[in-house]
């Protein structure tokens, strides 16, 4: 087990859910990794880690590809990653 703990929203549940039925092996492939390396090192990493501005909190979000990013939060006192989505982009309406 890692150094922190993942838990995932509902969105990311369905936004995961999708990935895997698309069938896009490079993109599940990416998700997979991504979640190896936010329970050790939540702040580096493949897909151009990068923490958002102008959010409240620590938001971090990694490139899945062009058009969507896995986005989720650390909480460092309690050692919890909170994967909040995965599909669309940050700054969709």
């Amino acid at each position: 087990m890692g150094r922190y703990q993942i838990v995932r929203t509902r969105e990311a549940e369905k936004d995961l859910a999708k990935i895997l039925k698309s069938g896009n092996k490079s993109d599940i492939k990416k998700v997979e990794i991504f979640f190896t390396e936010i329970e050790e090192h939540p702040r580096t990493g493949t897909g151009l880690p990068e923490q958002l501005k102008y959010f409240e909190g620590e938001i971090w979000s990694r490139r899945i590809n062009k058009k969507d990013r896995f986005v989720y939060e650390i909480y460092e006192e309690d050692k919890n990653v909170i994967v909040v989505s995965s599909l669309g982009h940050y700054s969709d309406n």
